[in-house]
């Protein structure tokens, strides 16, 4: 069953139930090789590319795509500065500093211009640079909030007035856990909190708000729904979110550089971020260095549900190695197995596109870029903070920017993430059985191509097209077709069924195409030629990428026309390959 189809399952069955039922340990993970690996104690190491099982020159491509954002991104630079680290296994192959760290020492937005610091006053960008998460704050709450799950001290689908009585009015009251972890409250996505000179003035504010849309009716991605998460947690457990981040997850997993208000001592080695003045902010605080950005989580001293956490990305790459094995690394364990799976369940099949699991979002290209699989997770920040784990090929990218240096208008959307997971995407390979190249349709945006074999004829009803498939492009805005034409100008869909190399029964195409995931495996591909015999035939492959965002791209490979009699063609034939004419594809053996 898919992460789609257990979240509608465990919604449809009753949700905590289920969950409380599946949390003792998913069927088979308490014994997986990486859990058993987690537990033995191993850590991450720094290692090559080749150790990885990575590319070097993609993956080096990686930091050349995260530096090229530090120039004219297109008029300003997209960040003063960055820190990108990339992994697979246990290795981390790239772990790389950029720009700087501290730049800029104000900025007057009448004008748009910035005043720098002196050259020997700046600090250059490390490997080891703190930096502000943002919104990367909301995982970690998530994850505590899952740990009281696993306690039996909270319940998915329990009403979250339950545990905070003042939580109620205006529908407030059919609010559930499950609704704030998924962003599906129908809370508005936030409220000044900062204009409230008191916390008795703020958890008022916070009472009073109403949801905009019935609760379960709407995606809304809202700061209120963490915070109010953070008021519950700190409710049931008599502990302030600050404590409970250290002692249930960055100290247990060694991520001594990852909290809440980080100390004076930290500044010099902490990354700058904005010259906070109205009107482009709320507050009129001058240069943000070494402490929270975001003016709500500023107003709420600090420690906040949606924002305030400061980390490096080497603990962050520690998070996602843990995730990645199940809720264990180095011999400490911080959830269950099934506790991280439901992390990564999608529990927002109502709201197509918007793919989450608790805390969790899943499957976004908008910043994931190639990275995105129906199985990838991740976050970002508003500070220009970023993380993505894929755990179909146990990988994590890390991309840690100071993008709103010296103010946030000097950026917009998340080119270089997009950038840096589509490189790093590449860096991944794609074997063929044989071990040599296959025809690749590259990864374009916008691209296009066309892999047209000869002229042919078939004899018999009996004629297939024979091939290996493998694909991976963006739903609804990238595919494969296979086409078929009787003069080479006109062309038509040739239906086709695949058949996955691991077993099962053959999926079937009828409109010629295909297009999504197709689960990092190969296909066997077979269309039949039968409305062909006797009749001069060209077939070809054909790949569009539509939209803003692409996939790893589609391979085509051992390309044959068969009939019970002979090989019509082959392209292990040097003659036959030779025929091929190719418009945008390229062989390539990765």
């Amino acid at each position: 069953m898919s992460r789609r189809r257990l979240g509608a399952r465990l919604l449809a069955l009753g949700g905590v139930l289920v969950l409380q039922a599946a949390l003792p340990g998913a069927a088979g993970a308490a014994g997986s090789p990486a859990e058993r690996r987690a537990l033995q104690g191993l850590r991450l190491r720094y290692g090559s590319a080749r150790q990885a099982g990575l590319i070097e020159r993609h993956l080096e491509g990686v930091a050349d795509e995260a530096r090229r954002f530090l120039g004219p991104s297109p008029e300003h630079p997209y960040y003063a500065g960055a820190v990108v680290l990339a992994g697979r296994g246990r290795t981390v192959a790239l772990h790389r500093a950029m720009g700087e760290a501290v730049r800029y020492a104000d900025y007057d937005g009448r004008t748009d211009r910035v005043r720098e610091f002196p050259a020997a006053e700046r600090i250059p960008m490390a490997e080891d640079t703190v930096f502000d998460l943002a919104s990367l704050t909301k995982l970690f709450t998530s994850l505590l909030a899952v740990q009281q799950m696993e306690r039996g001290q909270l319940e998915l689908e329990t009403p979250v007035d339950r545990y905070l009585p003042e939580f109620t009015g205006g529908g407030k009251e059919l609010i559930t856990v499950r609704q704030l972890l998924t962003h599906t409250s129908g809370l508005r996505s936030w409220a000044p909190f900062y204009q409230q000179s008191t916390r008795a003035g703020q958890l008022r504010l916070l009472w009073s708000v109403r949801p905009q849309e019935n609760p379960g009716t709407v995606y809304r991605y809202s700061d209120l729904n963490l915070i109010t998460l953070q008021l519950l947690l700190e409710r049931i457990t008599g502990h302030t979110l600050d404590v409970l981040l250290h002692d249930e997850i960055t100290a247990p997993l060694g991520m001594h550089r990852t909290r809440y208000n980080p100390p004076l001592s930290w500044r010099r080695v902490t990354a700058a971020t904005e010259v906070q003045r109205p009107p482009w902010s709320g507050l009129n605080r001058g240069l943000v260095w070494g402490e929270v950005h975001d003016e709500n989580a500023h107003a709420l001293g600090g420690v906040a549900g949606h924002a305030g956490v400061f980390g490096t990305a080497w603990d962050l790459a520690v998070l996602a190695r843990t995730l990645l094995d199940g809720g264990a690394y180095a011999g400490k364990r911080i959830l269950r197995p099934a506790s991280v799976e439901l992390l990564f369940t999608d529990f927002n099949t109502a709201f197509p596109g918007d793919d989450h699991g608790l805390g969790f979002e899943l499957y976004q290209h908008w910043y994931m870029g190639a990275m995105a699989t129906p199985h990838s997770a991740g976050h970002t920040g508003f500070t220009g903070t970023s993380l993505v784990l894929d755990p179909s090929t146990d990988s994590f990218l890390v991309l840690l920017g100071n993008s709103v240096h010296p103010v946030r208008t000097w950026r917009a959307g998340s080119a270089p993430r997009v950038a840096v997971g589509n490189r790093f995407a590449r860096a991944v390979p794609v074997r063929t059985k044989h071990g040599g190249p296959a025809w690749y349709s590259g990864m374009e945006t916008g691209g296009s191509g066309t892999l047209t074999l000869p002229p042919l004829t078939p004899a018999t009803t009996a004629a297939r097209l024979r091939c290996g498939v493998w694909w991976d492009t963006v739903p609804g805005e990238g595919s494969f077709h296979v086409e078929a034409s009787a003069d080479g100008s006109n062309w038509e869909p040739l239906p086709f069924s695949t058949l996955r190399s691991t077993g099962g029964s053959p999926e079937q195409w009828p409109q010629g195409s295909a297009g999504g995931w197709s689960g990092r495996i190969w296909h066997r591909l077979e269309a039949p030629l039968d409305a062909w015999a006797g009749r001069p035939v060209r077939l070809r492959f054909r790949h569009t990428a539509t939209g803003r965002y692409v996939g790893r791209g589609v391979y085509v490979d051992v390309v044959r026309v068969a009939e019970p009699a002979r090989l019509r063609f082959t392209e292990d034939r040097p003659a036959d390959a030779s025929r091929i004419e190719a418009v945008g594809w390229t062989r390539s053996a990765d």
